[in-house]
């Protein structure tokens, strides 16, 4: 048996200036205390939910409490294998973000196979895109192996979990004003368009380093064709496993002749097109 007695809460909110418009002050929902009930179940108690007030919900769950408004407690959602979960919506959202950065969040997506210079041109990009006042951050794939996705392998399976996870930190940055740059091998048309769907049309760009893997493997900066052509690297992109070119990609930068663009050149290629599309001012 649950009893809910209602108090008034010791809530104060403090003036502040931000530059944005607060509106008419937001009444402050009542809170509700109640006692909780003995429970036998351990770890196994089931959730239950409480109406404290008209404009409040209290959750509580192995002997916790949460407050979940009332707008937000028809949200209630079970995603993957989250079960009762509520986003929380802020004051403050994309379009502050971008209007204080003085650009527009959005992913330049560079694929391509190992040793096509994505890492290269992702360097070049962010420099250039710094010079010209622009915040952005680079999710490398060796660089995200090194933390994030340690735990992942090269197997088919783990790349996709792999992807999954780089494009939904990238569309927090996104989601944050920034100019986020992935450059990674994302070899499966699939995963990459996955990425793409998470975010409105027009803010995934997708740049393929069209570097066939002839020059490819003559570079060979890290020494890798040669170990998977002497079989001791199963699964290498382009030897024995699949590279799939996208189909519908944003830009493609192919070499001209026997030889690439510097990265300079294709970092302003890029900038040309983010400039075309307004990504470079709010």
């Amino acid at each position: 048996m649950v009893t809910l007695n209602t108090v008034p809460p010791s809530i104060s909110c403090c003036s502040f200036s931000s530059g944005f418009d607060a509106g008419p002050p937001v009444p402050v929902p009542k809170v509700g205390f109640f006692k909780l009930p003995r429970s036998n179940g351990g770890n196994h108690a089931k959730l239950s939910l409480v109406q404290a007030t008209e404009e409040s919900t209290v959750a509580t769950t192995n002997g916790r409490v949460a407050a979940v408004s009332g707008e937000n407690a028809h949200q209630m959602a079970t995603n993957g294998k989250a079960g009762n979960i509520v986003w929380h919506k802020s004051s403050v959202d994309k379009v502050h973000r971008q209007e204080l950065l003085q650009q527009k969040g959005c992913i330049i997506w560079i694929t391509g196979l190992s040793g096509s210079g994505k890492s290269t041109l992702a360097c070049a990009l962010c420099h250039a895109l710094y010079s010209k006042g622009k915040l952005t951050y680079i999710l490398d794939g060796d660089n995200v192996r090194h933390g994030l996705n340690r735990d992942l392998t090269f197997k088919a399976e783990d790349r996709a979990e792999n992807i999954r996870r780089i494009g939904e930190v990238a569309k927090l940055f996104v989601d944050a004003g920034i100019i986020c740059i992935v450059s990674v091998i994302s070899p499966y048309r699939r995963d990459r368009d996955a990425c793409r769907a998470l975010l409105p049309d027009g803010d995934f760009i997708e740049v393929f380093m069209d570097v066939p893997i002839e020059i490819c493997e003559a570079r060979d900066p890290k020494g890798l064709y040669k170990l998977a052509r002497a079989g001791k690297i199963k699964g290498f992109t382009g030897i024995d496993d699949p590279y799939e070119p996208p189909l519908n990609c944003e830009l493609a930068l192919p070499p001209k002749g026997n030889s690439c663009a510097s990265p300079c050149e294709m970092a302003e290629t890029v900038i040309s097109y983010l400039e075309e599309k307004g990504y470079l001012h709010a």
